[in-house]
């Protein structure tokens, strides 16, 4: 299980967030831009200071303020995929999956590289140059380049952001895929409702630098109203569902008064 808490101040902006996330599954980390979703990756992986807290991946401790425990970065054994891959662009792709193998100990050796190559599908680009992949094929690349660090947690920040409906469609089935093969716990970043249905095990709603709902995904939904049972025939039951601004074709969560 991975475990957080954390307080940070950014300026203004105060970061004030507490949630615990299953030990193999994906965690999605919701909301609007300027929650502090990327705030609280950021201070998972170590790469900003926290003010107070603990972060914690089972029974090993990464940040603790209290008995001033700060696991440096490096050596947090944490993958991370950013919304724009982040690729270096001199190496071939075959070479980007590899640097990530030679930063991880040997005695921690336990994702096969062409286990990787094959659940991802890049065999196939393995000779190629980063500049000559599609932005799908770079999000692939990046997500295996993160898996052979050999991570004891892999953190996505909105690694769908950057790429249009049907590399979304295809990069997310690949995610679905490294949940099914890798036991391996998964921070995941979206404000994408659809996001959230396809890959969540647990979910952490965030607005304004703080934890407003946790739960499953069915606490993520669109705009939510009122409606009344007023009767039933043969198709089932008749509700009056007040329109207001609601235009056809939104979804809408429903909650029934009887």
């Amino acid at each position: 299980m991975i475990s957080v808490a954390i307080h940070r101040t950014l300026g203004a902006f105060d970061l004030d967030v507490a949630f615990d996330g299953p030990a193999d599954g994906v965690t999605v980390l919701f909301g609007p831009s300027g929650a502090g979703k990327s705030a609280t990756l950021a201070a998972i992986a170590g790469s900003g200071p926290i003010d107070r807290g603990h972060v914690a991946l089972g029974s090993r401790v990464l940040f603790d303020s209290a008995t001033r425990v700060n696991v440096p970065q490096r050596a947090r054994r944490i993958g991370w995929v950013f919304q724009d891959a982040r690729l270096f662009p001199h190496l071939r792709v075959e070479a980007n999956l590899r640097y990530g193998m030679k930063r991880a100990p040997k005695a921690a050796q336990r994702i096969d590289f062409d286990h990787v190559v094959g659940v991802l599908d890049i065999g196939h680009l393995l000779p190629r140059g980063v500049r000559d992949l599609s932005g799908g094929e770079r999000q692939r690349v990046a997500l295996g380049r993160a898996l052979l660090s050999q991570p004891e947690l892999l953190l996505l920040d909105e690694p769908l952001a950057a790429l249009d409906g049907g590399r979304k469609a295809e990069v997310l089935a690949y995610i679905a895929r490294l949940k099914a093969d890798f036991a391996l716990p998964m921070l995941y970043v979206t404000h994408s409702p659809d996001e959230v249905h396809a890959i969540a095990d647990h979910v952490v709603m965030l607005d304004h630098g703080r934890v407003v709902a946790t739960g499953t995904p069915a606490i993520v939904g669109g705009a939510r109203v009122g409606a009344e049972i007023v009767g039933r025939d043969e198709h089932g039951v008749l509700l009056r569902v007040p329109h207001g601004d609601v235009v056809p074709g939104t979804t809408l969560d429903l909650t029934i008064d009887r």
